[in-house]
């Protein structure tokens, strides 16, 4: 019951794996807008202001605080830009790496399931095997046994009988 690496609620909750890019990239520009847009309208009034009198100088139109907050809004919304396609990079490389892991993972795991059901029946195959040699051999070391028995005894009479003709042989040569 425990979430490992390959499980599906670790799958599940890695945002990488789970989101698609254009919610993220959606969610990253509303927040930069929302942002910039509230940073304006903080500005508007002094922006605005209506002052009697004044024309307008593009170099001292550059040179205001004001333009100088705009540029740097601009700066950074370069750069948020920059590194949205960075991460955009990133996460289609982190995708494409949890779809490949978790189509190489699963069929790994299909294969070591097969693996285990095939080795368990021959376990299982083996193990009769063994059972029935074990009962061969034990009916074999009693017929080992018996045949041994048989010709000890077989032994004994040749010995008995080769014994008995030397002796009547021995008895036959004396008495020509």
């Amino acid at each position: 019951a425990q979430a490992g690496f390959g499980s599906k609620q670790a799958r599940t909750t890695q945002p990488h794996c789970s989101q698609s890019r254009s919610a993220m990239s959606s969610r990253r520009m509303g927040s930069i807008m929302a942002r910039a847009a509230t940073f304006l309208l903080l500005l508007l009034p002094f922006i605005a202001s209506p002052v009697a009198g004044l024309t307008f100088d593009a170099s001292a139109a550059k040179n205001r605080p004001v333009s100088k907050v705009i540029t740097l809004l601009k700066d950074m919304m370069k750069q948020l830009e920059k590194e949205q396609e960075d991460d955009e990079e990133i996460y289609d490389k982190m995708a494409c790496w949890c779809e490949t892991n978790d189509k190489e993972k699963t069929k790994s795991i299909a294969e070591a399931e097969a693996r285990i059901g095939d080795l368990t029946n021959k376990i299982e195959e083996l193990t009769a095997t063994s059972a029935l040699l074990n009962t061969e051999i034990k009916n074999h070391e009693k017929e080992v046994a018996k045949n041994q028995d048989s010709l000890d005894k077989a032994t004994a009479l040749r010995e008995k009988q080769l014994a008995e003709f030397n002796a009547e042989e021995k008895d036959l040569l004396e008495s020509i």
